[in-house]
């Protein structure tokens, strides 16, 4: 078949794969709903520039070697599994030191306004989307098993992954973007203190079983 033949596919399984829960989903969530729409943005571009630098690693034949590798399949494990259990207690110690400050309460005046985010919160927020995707061995499995299923038999691998990958970034990026827009809209409700408490909690939770989970991942 021909490649824009199998196009409308592999959008559609693309969103089905960007809709299922995950590190990503809270990390955009957690960004968007607590400081904003703009604030998802650098998390979303990191998590997608992760995505594309497996991508081409999968064209050239790296993600191939990197999942038949024990040792680079466990190193990425164990680094994917402490930074999503790192980020998970990160969010409890905020959890931790808004209990400790309950004298100061914010007002629902307070919880309106939208937090700015600084260039170094920018790149902090960028960094650790892109460091969530590429220390997850299962990016390279994934790769592997997803894209071939829309690679004509007469395309160049590497040109016709790279611009696959292109696609996915981009209707991930839209999909992502647009549920930060819909968590932003709700940010107010969020940022009351109650409420904030809560959901630290659970995604603190979430990550830290996600990073538990990951460090048993077997091949």
């Amino acid at each position: 078949m021909d490649l824009l033949a199998l196009l409308p596919a592999f959008v559609i399984a693309v969103l089905l794969i960007s809709a299922s829960p995950g590190p990503a989903m809270i990390l955009i969530f957690r960004q968007a709903a607590f400081r904003g729409w703009r604030a998802a943005v650098p998390t979303v571009l990191g998590l997608e520039a992760g995505l594309y630098v497996w991508a081409l690693a999968a064209g050239a034949g790296l993600a191939a070697l990197v999942a038949a590798s024990e040792v680079a399949f466990v190193v990425l494990r164990v680094v994917g599994a402490v930074f999503l259990v790192y980020l998970g207690i990160k969010t409890w110690r905020t959890v931790w030191r808004s209990r400790t400050h309950r004298g100061v309460a914010q007002s629902d005046a307070e919880a309106l306004i939208t937090p700015s985010v600084s260039r170094r919160g920018w790149w902090r927020a960028f960094g650790e989307g892109t460091v969530v995707m590429l220390a997850n061995p299962k990016a390279a499995f994934f790769m592997i098993a997803f894209y071939p299923q829309f690679i004509p038999a007469h395309r160049p691998l590497f040109a016709t992954t790279a611009l696959l990958a292109v696609v996915q970034v981009l209707v991930e990026t839209a999909f992502y973007l647009t549920l930060a827009a819909v968590a932003g809209r709700t940010g107010a409700w969020f940022r009351r203190p109650r409420i904030r408490r809560r959901v630290d909690a659970i995604s603190g939770a979430v990550l830290v079983a996600l990073g538990l989970r990951l460090a048993t991942t077997t091949r």
